[in-house]
């Protein structure tokens, strides 16, 4: 299917993110439109995953995928809110605990399956199934909430990441810009470019809102589809070229604080789960397996290369550049036309990517709001509904500017309650009334109660160091490359 092939990002990996299209008249309004392409929902087609299934290696590659997002570009400026001993080991942690989490809900969507007799679960549907098997009567009353829940910061969190690619845009084109008298061919140069002073970062933003409408405006899923190819291509040469990079030349690290200060320890904290949350696409990929029993194997050999890789990237990102470290690491290459190209490329597959994080939290609130309408104003009111989704991210982008507040923000509001808080809940619903040992109850009540420390701290900090800093933070841009 072209769908699994198309993954990018948490932030990238949208198309597997559409199975976990909640409301029913949605699914089956996509469904009937495009029904050669549309494997979200295996109980039509019962034999489809054993005929058109991915092997264990391509869901690897797809989970592997499915984080290298904007998220990794910001580890390093989270190491430095943690430090260089405290954030490797506390990325580590997070990523045992993250991958823990996901086995939980792959686990409990298996008891539903088999208890059901159902092919496939969703995130919604296991946790709508969790609360009516709570021994609480009236969880099991307001079961369907729990779909809602897991709906609204899906919504909250896909549109989050497009607010993260509208500043992301918008800081790196504003540099290659103001940098573009003094790139050179020489990357290695010893000099200091003064950058040409242009339009304020706000405006870049307002820039690319034409290109962002034009881009959600394309309603059909195989033509994002070769947008995603293209995010993925370019976006994986500059990681490449940025790894190469930033193992090179690392000055004395004796230098940086082991333990940074426990107030800049929420913003860590907001960036890495940010980072880490593919939570969603985890079922639908174990849907798509020929031989499903070896996703548990797969899903753990995954994170733990994900975890390796944020672990390198942020360490080796703050060990190269130090306290100058930046919001997005690409922030920080020299002015050489190679770099550059690099921050051109992030720039292109970003762009591309943002139409397939719009696609979700569209095919969520449009096919409910043109249910409420005639057919004649279906239409009229699908383009609307886009035209002003749109909109709210880049007035959001627009009214937070800062790239590293707007990662911790997304992560600690949504990220954190997707990735952390509901699993370890819905553990103890799915399984309470069948018995649970104490201890089995505590881990998952300390795992829920860490998770929203995190999104009440993260939130709060974000919020207070953007009160503080008055408006948007002019970042310096120019870049000193010292041999």
């Amino acid at each position: 299917m072209p769908v699994t092939k198309s993954a990018g990002g948490p932030q990238g990996a949208v198309d597997l993110k559409l199975d976990l299209r909640y409301p029913p008249k949605s699914a089956k309004r996509l469904h009937s439109k495009d029904s050669s392409f549309w494997d979200g929902h295996p109980s039509e087609s019962p034999g489809l995953e054993k005929t058109t299934g991915i092997t264990a290696f391509q869901t690897l590659v797809h989970l592997v995928k499915g984080n290298m997002g904007t998220g990794i570009l910001g580890l390093p400026l989270a190491v430095k809110n943690a430090g260089i001993l405290m954030g490797p080991l506390s990325l580590l942690a997070m990523g045992f605990i993250a991958c823990h989490c996901m086995h939980i809900l792959v686990k409990c969507a298996r008891r539903f399956c088999h208890r059901l007799n159902k092919p496939f679960m969703d995130y919604g549907d296991t946790v709508l199934h969790g609360l009516e098997a709570s021994p609480s009567a009236w969880l099991r009353s307001h079961a369907h909430w729990g779909r809602h829940i897991v709906s609204f910061f899906l919504i909250v969190t896909q549109l989050g990441f497009c607010c993260v690619y509208v500043v992301f845009l918008a800081d790196n084109l504003k540099q290659v810009v103001e940098a573009v008298n003094g790139t050179t061919n020489n990357c290695h140069y010893n000099e200091t470019v003064i950058l040409t002073p242009t339009m304020d970062s706000r405006l870049y933003m307002l820039a690319f809102l034409p290109f962002l409408v034009l881009l959600v405006l394309i309603r059909n899923l195989r033509v994002l589809t070769v947008f995603s190819m293209l995010a993925n291509i370019s976006m994986l040469v500059s990681l490449i070229i940025i790894t190469q990079y930033i193992a090179q030349e690392i000055p004395d690290p004796s230098r940086l604080p082991l333990v940074a200060s426990w107030k800049t320890y929420p913003l860590f904290f907001g960036t890495a789960i940010f980072s880490f949350e593919s939570i969603g696409v985890v079922l639908p990929l174990e849907n798509k397996m020929k031989d499903a029993r070896r996703f548990p194997a797969i899903l753990s050999l995954g994170m733990s290369i994900i975890t390796a890789l944020y672990i390198g990237i942020g360490a080796l990102g703050y060990l190269r550049f130090g306290n100058d470290i930046k919001a997005s690491i690409t922030l920080n290459l020299p002015n050489c036309w190679l770099y550059q190209s690099v921050k051109l490329l992030y720039i292109v597959g970003i762009l591309c990517t943002y139409a397939l994080q719009f696609y979700v939290p569209a095919e969520i609130i449009i096919p409910f709001a043109t249910s409420q309408v005639s057919k004649r104003w279906a239409l009229p009111l699908d383009l609307s509904i886009r035209l002003a989704m749109v909109c709210l991210t880049c007035t959001l982008a627009i009214l937070v500017p800062r790239l590293d507040l707007v990662l911790s923000l997304v992560g600690s509001v949504s990220s954190s309650a997707l990735a952390l808080i509901i699993p370890p809940l819905l553990e103890i619903t799915t399984y309470y009334s069948e018995g649970m040992s104490p201890l089995t109850i505590a881990k998952d009540a300390l795992i829920s109660i860490l998770g929203f420390a995190g999104f009440v701290a993260g939130t709060y900090q974000a919020l207070d160091e953007l009160i503080l800093s008055g408006g948007p933070l002019t970042f310096s841009n120019s870049t000193v490359f010292i041999q």
